[in-house]
């Protein structure tokens, strides 16, 4: 099995997030001074020379709010002068009243596939990006999420697990939207109950059939690779979800701060051997050519 996805990654030039132009400022994933700079797609295609990866899924990076189009029209030229990625999942704030004149603007660029506004919240101020722990439950930004199935376009979902019973409900009032949950639900409490809640919780979100679960992002609460760690969220991810609903991402330059690409994709290929070759093309492949129609 050669043919593979990445289902979640970025390129940036760094003059365009104030995340990286200004004062250092923790972040969830730890010091990144190693990628406090431009990550243009000539770099990201080297990372990933000889991994077997074919095609590829941007999802936006946080560039000022104010210039969600600047960001898509960026990686669209970048594509039509590349051919690389293959789709764009961009930014749009469903907290707007009425979300669509954004996503009008949006659909000029043929490569939309989805639009991401983080929901996560978390106790720690370090974890924290939404501005409350219930966006989920909003009302107005499930009307605006409702919206994206008039455009055929997905939701990459960002919750940690106490979020889940809400995202869960957002997503039964959106039955016509697929949501694509950001790295597998992003588990950062490793201890027993910890993971006894976040099992629940992504059994909760796996009982609606429009969600499915984005491998990626599994050292960004260790700030290390770790192959067990990866093999034991995968196999509960799968167990939960189903293979055809789960695909992989390597989350890069993030994940670039403490593994390179060829080993990123070792660790997960190693992670899924216990799986037959359909579940393992699910994985690596075919759920995300077919969620974000690629």
């Amino acid at each position: 099995m050669n043919d593979i996805v990445d289902g979640h990654h970025h390129i940036w030039r760094q003059a365009d997030l104030p995340w990286l132009t200004g004062p250092m400022q923790p972040r969830i994933f730890g010091p990144y001074e190693p990628i406090r700079r431009d990550y243009p797609i000539e770099e990201y295609l080297d990372d990933l020379r000889g991994t077997g990866v074919t095609r590829s899924v941007y999802v936006q990076t946080n560039w000022a709010n104010d210039r969600f189009e600047d960001e898509a029209a960026w990686v669209q030229r970048t594509s039509d002068e590349h051919g690389w990625p293959h789709a764009i999942v961009a930014y749009a704030d469903f907290a707007a009243e009425d979300v669509r004149p954004q996503l009008d603007r949006l659909k000029r660029y043929p490569l939309l596939r989805g639009v991401r506004m983080q929901l996560h919240w978390h106790e720690n101020p370090l974890y924290r990006f939404a501005a409350g722990p219930d966006l989920c439950a909003d009302p107005v930004i499930r009307r605006n999420v409702a919206r994206l199935a008039d455009y055929g376009w997905s939701f990459d979902l960002q919750v940690f697990t106490p979020q889940m019973p809400g995202a869960a409900q957002l997503a039964e009032s959106c039955p016509d939207v697929t949501f694509i949950l950001q790295h597998a639900g992003m588990l950062e409490d490793l201890s027993p109950a910890g993971r006894a809640a976040w099992r629940t919780g992504m059994a909760r979100l796996a009982a609606y059939p429009n969600v499915v679960s984005k491998l990626s992002g599994l050292g960004t609460f260790i700030h290390r690779n770790d192959p067990a760690h990866i093999a034991a969220v995968l196999a509960d991810t799968v167990a939960i979800f189903g293979a055809e609903r789960c695909l992989f991402g390597s989350n890069f330059p993030i994940e670039k701060l403490w593994i390179s690409y060829r080993e990123l994709v070792g660790a997960y290929r190693a992670a899924a051997v216990p799986f037959n070759a359909e579940q393992q093309a699910a994985i690596f492949s075919a759920t995300a050519a077919r969620v974000y129609r690629l």
